[in-house]
Parts: structure tokens; C-alpha cells; sequence
């Protein structure tokens, strides 16, 4: 399953949410934490419930829920009393600084018999630090990055260029690769900056990540594009898999396509670019 891009969407605005999976994400996630004031957060419970849970609500993207600080309360009232009539693919859980953030989240779905997925979200720099064991955490099936709230937590300004974050950037996506689980990159918040965020969705896929959060449904299409491989990747991609699988009949490991020697690593690059095509044709 390809999640090369996350959209949120506040969980108090049932419109919108009914919306979200048409803007073409690959995964939709309806939020209870920054997204809702306090005083509404009852309401934005129901709301949630009712939309996941309505018959004609199923959607092809994988539908998520980010929950607040009080995710045991959140869950309670997302799947209410019959989990397995409410269409819950995931739940995003915020500021995870521990495996056992994780793993409590994990816990509570038990009890409700859902066996959704765990995104792990890290925004804090005790987060950043215990990284690897949150990814290495057996619920955990992504971990997502939160740069502005980690430049919030380190006191950093947020520039155009990221070097403040670059190296926590890193370290998630390391983890998360270390891990085998996917990693998603952090929120661009100017969404009526489309350069500016095809250039930095550039940027995220060259460092190796698998997708990146939206926040608002026009970015979705930005962030999708970039993630896709371009056609002369895919095709070059094939030629690679073709020769390789010759080139093992013949007994030879080493092999050259269009004038270039092709080994272990260039064979892992080709395999990655036919998983992102299937992903994203898919």
C-alpha cells in the first residue's frame, strides 16, 4: 500500500472529511488533535463516528485517525459499540517520545477488536532521540515527521532550506528504513506555494522517504506527482530487472544496461521504482 501522501483533515468538519478521500490522497486522516479547539472535542468525536461508520462511507484511500492526548477517550467514541461497522484503517498517534506510546495505542485498539495500523508521529526532540525504538516497536507500521513542532520544542526558527531540522529529518528516516516501515515527511505549511513544495517533496524523495503529510487537498496531487516515477525511470527500471534475471541464468552477478554497470545497489534502485509505479498505479 502506498501512503506517498497523508491529507489531513479537521475532524469537526464532517464536510470536509466526507471530501478528503476525492482529492486523491493516499491516505486521508481525519484529526483530533490540532485540528479541534477543546470545548469541541465531544462534537468532533461523533462527528468522526458518524462519517466512518455511515454505509455508503468506503473510500479506496486508507482512512486514519489522529487522536489527542486523550486517545483512550478518542477511540472510545470513534468505533463506539460495533468497531468492526466503522471504516478505521489506521490511527496517527502525536508526539510519541517511546516505544510504549506505541504500543499502549496498540493496546487499546485491541480491546476494541480493530486491528488498524499505527502511524507513529515524532515531533519532539526526546522523540527524535528514542527513534529507533519507536520504529523497531512491533504495532508501529510508519513513522511520520514532525518538523514544525519539533523546531517549536528545540526553539529553532524555521527557515526555507531546513537545515535546523536536516539531521532529526534524517535520523527518523533512518530509523524508519532501519525498521522496514514506511516514513513520512513533515507538513510544508504555505499551501499556496505549489514550487515551493514540489521542490521540497523533491528534496524528501531524494533523502529516501515514502511520502509526505498534506494540509490542504491541493497539495495532494503536488506531493503525488513526485512520489510517482517518471516514465524513463520505470522503463529503465525493467531494462535493469530484465538483464539482472538474464544475467542470473547465465551465472554472471555483473551486468550492463545502456552502457552502465549495474550491481547490488543500482538493482535495489530499479526494484524501488517498479514498488513506487505499482504503488502509485495502484
Amino acid at each position: 500500500m502506498a501512503r506517498r501522501s497523508i491529507l489531513f483533515s479537521p475532524a469537526d468538519r464532517p464536510e470536509l472529511m466526507r471530501k478528503a478521500p476525492k482529492s486523491g490522497a493516499d491516505t486521508v486522516c481525519f484529526d483530533l488533535e490540532d485540528a479541534v479547539a477543546p470545548s469541541k472535542q465531544a462534537e468532533a468525536r461523533t462527528a468522526v463516528h458518524d462519517v466512518l461508520a455511515a454505509p455508503e462511507f468506503d473510500p479506496d484511500c486508507e482512512v486514519t485517525v489522529r487522536v489527542s492526548v486523550d486517545a483512550a477517550a478518542d477511540l472510545d467514541a470513534v468505533l463506539g459499540d460495533d468497531p468492526e461497522s466503522v471504516r478505521l484503517d489506521g490511527v496517527m498517534v502525536p508526539k510519541v517520545v517511546e516505544a510504549k506510546d506505541v504500543s499502549w495505542i496498540d493496546d487499546l485498539l485491541d480491546e476494541h477488536d480493530s486491528d488498524a495500523a499505527v502511524i507513529a508521529l515524532v515531533e519532539t526532540a526526546r522523540g527524535v532521540l528514542n527513534v529507533e525504538a519507536i520504529a523497531d516497536e512491533r504495532a508501529t507500521d510508519a513513522v511520520a515527521f514532525g518538523g514544525e513542532d519539533l523546531a517549536a520544542d528545540l526553539g529553532a526558527t524555521r527557515t526555507g532550506e531546513g537545515t535546523e531540522i536536516l539531521h532529526a529529518r534524517q535520523r527518523v528516516l533512518l530509523a524508519a528504513s532501519a525498521a522496514g516501515v514506511d516514513a513520512i515527511d513533515t507538513v510544508y505549511t504555505d499551501y499556496e506555494d505549489t514550487e515551493g513544495l514540489r521542490e521540497e517533496t523533491e528534496f524528501t524523495l531524494e533523502l529516501g522517504y515514502d511520502g509526505k503529510l498534506a494540509i490542504h487537498p491541493a497539495q495532494v496531487s503536488v506531493i503525488n506527482d513526485a512520489f510517482t516515477p517518471p516514465a524513463e525511470r520505470v522503463e529503465w527500471a525493467e531494462r535493469v530487472i530484465d538483464a539482472r534475471d538474464e544475467a542470473a541464468a547465465e551465472g554472471r552477478a555483473v551486468f550492463s544496461v545502456d552502457g552502465e554497470m549495474i550491481d547490488a545497489p543500482l538493482i535495489a534502485q530499479a526494484e524501488r521504482v517498479l514498488e513506487r509505479a505499482a504503488a502509485a498505479h495502484q
